[in-house]
């Protein structure tokens, strides 16, 4: 009874944040209390934090290599677009077609790459993120190199907002459940699961399929958005800046994802007057975290209230 109550507690708790949260946002939203450098920052926050959990999903619980995290994302950029603009579908509809779009996507390449490790999952993964983009450059119906543009703008906050609680709540409740135990198996060892009866290949693709869907979801965000898709936009570099996110936070760490995702937009922001040489500096925060922190900000633990309850017993 005691653990039901503070269950209860915990969830109203967050209930009372995440609208607080939304409402302060709205308001200052509504009222131009922020600016469209401010409004676009935020949007790309809320974008990072999709696309990092959902990829954490893979790299950092499941334990797989994979850095073709843009083609899933471009998946279901264009085909979100393809039912809104150009089939005159409403926005819910569009959501709904890159998120199965990019899920199919994801059990396409999942079910014969999956069986691969390390290195060889990498190649492979970063090998079809290159397909998606090469075969978009070559489809005329989307514009092929040129792709989308004057797409109508249908993002607003309380889409990003829903989308990205949505990812969240959905990523954390699987690996608290009895599935997320065996993902996690799989990653610490897959011999052990095997042998324990768990078929890693299955609880693979689960994870690679609702990793993809995610990132589908964030890419119809992303294209109702900024009004123009391109597939170059969707590129290996796209992928490298998701898997730096995920590597900042921690693998295994879906507080650090959103944490890390926060302060390389920030950085991104920050860094828009010496566009090339952002890369060089992402490429040396990556070395540096790898060598003094190689397990991330976070590492595999998250914040938690029990966690701000210690630190505030030890100042005490």
């Amino acid at each position: 009874m005691q653990e039901m109550k503070k269950s209860w507690g915990k969830f109203i708790i967050e209930v009372l944040v995440l609208t607080g949260l939304f409402m302060l946002v709205q308001y200052a939203v509504s009222n131009e209390l922020l600016n469209s450098y401010y409004q676009i920052n935020l949007s790309s926050l809320c974008i990072n934090i999709m696309l990092a959990v959902s990829l954490n999903l893979i790299n950092g619980f499941t334990g797989q290599l994979s850095l073709g995290h843009a083609g899933f994302m471009a998946v279901g950029a264009y085909a979100s677009v393809v039912m809104t603009n150009m089939m005159g579908q409403p926005f819910i509809v569009g959501i709904i077609a890159a998120c199965l779009a990019a899920a199919l996507a994801g059990f396409i390449i999942g079910v014969p790459t999956l069986r691969l490790k390390g290195d060889y999952l990498a190649i492979a993964t970063l090998g079809f993120g290159e397909i998606i983009r090469v075969v978009l450059q070559n489809i005329d119906y989307v514009g092929g190199p040129a792709g989308i543009v004057g797409i109508t703008q249908l993002t607003t906050w309380p889409w990003l907002f829903g989308a990205t609680v949505l990812t969240v709540l959905v990523i954390v409740n699987l690996i608290n459940s009895s599935y997320g135990r065996a993902i996690i198996s799989v990653r610490e060892d897959e011999i052990a699961s095997e042998l324990m009866g768990i078929n890693i290949t299955r609880y693979k693709v689960l994870a690679f399929v609702i990793g993809a869907m995610f990132a589908g979801l964030a890419g119809a965000m992303y294209a109702h958005y900024f009004y123009i898709i391109k597939p170059g936009t969707f590129n290996f570099m796209k992928s490298f800046d998701i898997l730096v996110i995920v590597v900042l936070g921690g693998l295994g760490s879906t507080t650090g994802a959103i944490i890390a995702a926060a302060l390389i937009t920030v950085l991104t922001a920050a860094l828009q007057k010496w566009a090339a040489i952002r890369m060089i500096l992402y490429s040396l925060a990556l070395i540096l975290i790898m060598i003094y922190r190689p397990l991330g900000l976070m590492g595999n633990k998250e914040l938690t209230t029990k966690m701000f309850g210690k630190i505030w017993g030890e100042k005490k």
